[in-house]
């Protein structure tokens, strides 16, 4: 269900196509919710038949037409709605943590390639998250620009502070997982060594 409310979030600051979405999508949402277009494509047709958003037909180029989707009052209710319900948290399904979980079934140097790879996954999402915090510190978010036209002046320091909450949370989570791994090699050499 957080999939449509991450539509609906981004749809709040003006219409835009499905392939513009989607693009949007995976330059802000998509850090924290990842769905690909086989997801986002088919909740955009749900969502227009539930009424939550109207899409309409425009021309491009000259054969072409491209559908842009808007948020409708009831989308606008149910994505108020949402922000004030219980936060719905899901059970877990983390790889990584599962094949370390079993590590002593695997040869020293698979669980160190292993680990060395978690970090390097880790340190990639660490370098796009503080670069979001750079952007949002630099005014210089595409994503948040866009959200700060269509915000009322006296709400835009809450829209700031709470969108680099957000990232400092993913970068605190990506440096336990760095933390984590280190950790992991570290106990890799001490078992090795015995």
């Amino acid at each position: 269900m957080s999939l449509r409310f991450a539509l609906l979030a981004i749809l709040r600051v003006g219409p835009l196509s499905g392939y513009d979405l989607q693009k949007q999508f995976s330059q802000s949402v998509g850090h924290v919710w990842h769905a690909p277009d086989s997801q986002i494509y088919p909740q955009l047709r749900k969502m227009e038949a539930e009424g939550l958003i109207q899409g309409e037909d425009q021309a491009r180029g000259e054969r072409g037409t491209r559908r842009v989707y808007h948020m409708t009052d009831a989308g606008e209710a149910a994505y108020k709605a949402w922000l004030e319900a219980p936060a719905e948290y899901q059970r877990v399904r983390d790889p990584a943590h599962l094949r370390a979980a079993y590590l002593e079934n695997s040869t020293p140097a698979a669980a160190r390639a292993f680990l060395h790879a978690h970090i390097a996954q880790w340190e990639g999402e660490l370098a796009q998250f503080q670069g979001q915090i750079d952007q949002i510190d630099t005014m210089t978010s595409t994503m948040l620009n866009r959200r700060l036209e269509h915000t009322p002046p006296a709400e835009r320091e809450r829209a700031i502070a709470y969108k680099r909450f957000a990232y400092e949370g993913l970068v605190e989570r990506a440096k336990v997982e760095i933390a984590w791994a280190q950790r992991g090699l570290e106990l890799v050499g001490r078992l090795d060594a015995g």
